[in-house]
């Protein structure tokens, strides 16, 4: 037996044990412990039904994603699965950690799954681009209907056991601790009572009464019409399992499997695992070692309690760190707290919060009007107006007040670090935490690195970043940093593109249908043309949008008109300004355009900035842009990000694009394109 795997007899028990750190990954290792311990199992008269249970942190975790779009090693996956489903033995799954995507559909092929109570079970495929192609999208809803079925496995998120228990995707729960004890508990029961031992494939009164009513993928199909949009894999989802309903359990299988090898084979899915590792990749610095000393972290300072202070304020309170709160007035002040504890307040009513949780969270705020409070803080956070001489003035007040040693961190999204940091005695202290609005939601974390930040700051930064939830990616100094530097490049395209011709709901609509969540045009109404601010030396759209009183949702419709319930529709008076400064600028009308020429005029120079990113050398990688747009932007993650896309889209393609609208190509893009090689790396 190899050392993945390990074969004993308990009573008349038979245990395969499989220990394959971290996640017990289904790669070839794994595959081949589980057929040796099968085939033993099956061969040893003795062994009247068997439990598979997994050593380390969690059951089995998933596929070996590493192997996809490669030759399969044998045994493969469904290989295995079968031979564990043909076991005239019964067997029984141990669950503890998660069993997610492979891992549940090889406890799908065992007859019974128990499970403890901390464990979570689930199928997210369809977070890679992909659907469970080993059985999972058959056998699930024979278990569970083909309703709850699709539920589970297009949403793509864990269920916990108490709740896999009440759907049946498990049949019963062990206490915690003890799961080898009650799973071999469970089995003998099993045993004893006797046959048969129908297998999940074999069932069918959970899917018969959905035989022969097609309406019922549809309507599903169109109930979720907008979260489904762009997307291949909840499609092919529910696809296969109409078929699980319709088809014999055979021939429901080789659709799945066709459906599987379709959407392996697309861009979507290839964007998708990319991310997947991508993101992971983002904290891995090359000059700074895994055993880089961390500072230890017990206090937080915040300067500044409006949306941004408060946003960046609860990531801490969330993970138990307090918090001193500093603000220059009482109502200011007083105005923070009480959207603090709105957000809380209404995270409870939504079931996710406790009321002595909310509390609990709210008692680890310190409020101060005086800077002298942050005197004992291990790290400040600076959160105020975005003018370069305030944050000077706020550091040089911080250089004198705080602690010798503590992180003195910058909130800007634009302005220059390495000038804030030198009006302090320690600049080497100094780093930009770059969050965005709102930041107790946004996922994304801009770490920037100074000229002189140390190396302790950025390990103790990303272990931060991780410890509040947070994806960290690196950026040196630049304005506007990673994501806003890029997406700066698509905000003045639509701005130059509508003076054009096209208007704001035709560029909106090619930008959505590409995959943003919002077009440019209605991302400005939203945040408000007023804040996004207006150049004073000449005339521009935002600043005459602005001077005619136009500063979005909030007041008077921005590029669009609003009714009541700010439902959007065209705007004579924004076509009139448009117009107006069009002719002022003498701008030649050229009508309206595709949607492919919009998408490429607006999104070719965001590949482009990216690509100078690289050459500045203020990305660590490529893929960091990625994750920074994705994350920080909502880029669609099905395309992979800017430079993912760039790749799939042709580097030639996008050369030619920007030489038509006037930009000139970056160094790398050209080099990249001649030596034909990717931009994402």
């Amino acid at each position: 037996m190899s050392q993945v795997g390990k074969f004993e007899v308990v009573g008349k028990i038979g245990v395969v044990t499989i220990d394959n750190p971290p996640v017990n990954a289904l790669g070839i290792e794994t595959r081949r412990a589980l057929d040796a311990c099968f085939r033993e199992a099956a061969a040893n008269a003795a062994v009247a039904a068997v439990v598979l249970i997994c050593g380390g942190r969690t059951f089995f975790a998933g596929a070996d994603i590493s192997e996809f779009g490669k030759e399969i090693l044998q045994p493969d996956l469904w290989t295995v699965l079968d031979m564990v489903e043909a076991m005239e033995k019964p067997v029984v799954a141990a669950i503890h950690g998660a069993a997610l995507g492979g891992g549940y559909e090889l406890a799908l092929v065992c007859g019974y799954r128990i499970a403890v109570p901390s464990a979570k079970v689930g199928l997210p495929e369809v977070k890679l681009g992909l659907l469970p192609g080993a059985g999972g999208t058959q056998r699930l809803p024979r278990l569970v209907g083909p309703e709850a079925a699709l539920e589970i496995m297009t949403g793509g998120r864990p269920i916990t056991a108490q709740k896999a228990l009440d759907m049946g995707m498990i049949d019963a729960l062990a206490d915690e601790g003890r799961l080898r004890e009650d799973a071999i508990a469970f089995a003998e029961k099993i045993v004893a009572q006797g046959g048969p031992h129908v297998r999940v494939r074999d069932r069918d009164d959970k899917i018969s009464s959905a035989r022969g009513k097609p309406e019922l993928f549809t309507e599903f199909l169109k109930a979720n019409a907008r979260a489904f949009r762009g997307l291949d894999a909840p499609v092919a989802i529910t696809k296969a399992v109409e078929a699980a309903v319709e088809l014999p359990f055979a021939k429901g299988m080789a659709r799945e499997r066709q459906l599987f090898e379709e959407l392996l084979a697309g861009v979507q899915s290839a964007a998708l695992r990319y991310y997947f590792f991508a993101e992971r990749q983002t904290a891995k610095i090359p000059d700074i070692a895994a055993d880089t000393p961390t500072l230890p972290i017990a206090r937080v300072g915040v300067i500044g309690a409006g949306t941004m202070g408060g946003g960046i304020a609860m990531n801490f309170l969330n993970a138990g760190i307090p918090v001193t709160l500093v603000e220059m007035t009482q109502e200011a002040l007083d105005r923070g707290l009480g959207v603090i504890r709105r957000n809380y307040e209404n995270t409870a009513r939504k079931g996710r919060l406790t009321s002595q949780q909310v509390e609990e969270r709210m008692a680890l705020i310190n409020p101060a009007l005086d800077l002298a409070a942050l005197a004992d803080a291990d790290l400040v956070i600076e959160a105020v107006y975005e003018e370069m001489q305030i944050k000077r003035d706020v550091f040089t007040k911080l250089d004198g007040i705080v602690k010798q040693g503590a992180i003195l961190a910058s909130n800007t999204s634009f302005l220059n670090l390495d000038e804030i940091a030198a009006v302090t005695s320690r600049p080497q202290d100094v780093l930009g935490l770059h969050f965005f609005s709102p930041a107790n939601v946004m996922p994304l974390l801009e770490i920037v690195r100074g000229e002189k930040t140390r190396k302790e700051l950025l390990a103790t930064a990303f272990a931060l970043a991780k410890k509040i939830g947070k994806t960290p990616v690196l950026s040196r100094v630049c304005h506007g940093f990673i994501a806003n530097r890029i997406m700066e490049k698509r905000a003045a395209q639509a701005d130059a593109l509508v003076l054009e011709g096209p208007t704001p709901q035709e560029i909106d609509k090619a930008i959505r249908d590409y995959g943003f969540a919002m077009g440019p045009f209605e991302m400005m109404d939203l945040v408000g043309l007023d804040v996004i601010g207006r150049n004073p030396t000449e005339r521009t759209l935002l600043g005459d949008m602005v001077a005619a009183g136009r500063l979005g949702q909030k007041k008077n419709g921005g590029f669009y008109d609003y009714d009541e319930s700010r439902k959007a529709s065209p705007s004579a008076e924004t076509a009139r300004i448009v117009a107006d400064l069009a002719a002022h600028k003498g701008v030649a009308h050229t009508g309206s355009q595709p949607a492919e020429a919009i998408v490429a005029r607006l999104l070719y120079p965001v590949v482009n900035e990216g690509a100078k990113l690289i050459e500045e050398g203020i990305v660590v990688r490529a893929s960091d842009i990625d994750v920074a747009a994705i994350l920080g932007y909502n880029w669609p993650a099905y395309t992979g990000g800017p430079m993912f896309w760039a790749d799939t889209v042709g580097l030639s393609t996008v050369i030619a694009g920007l030489r038509d609208m006037g930009v000139e190509p970056s160094a790398l893009l050209l080099s990249k394109a001649a030596a034909g090689e990717r931009l994402s790396g």
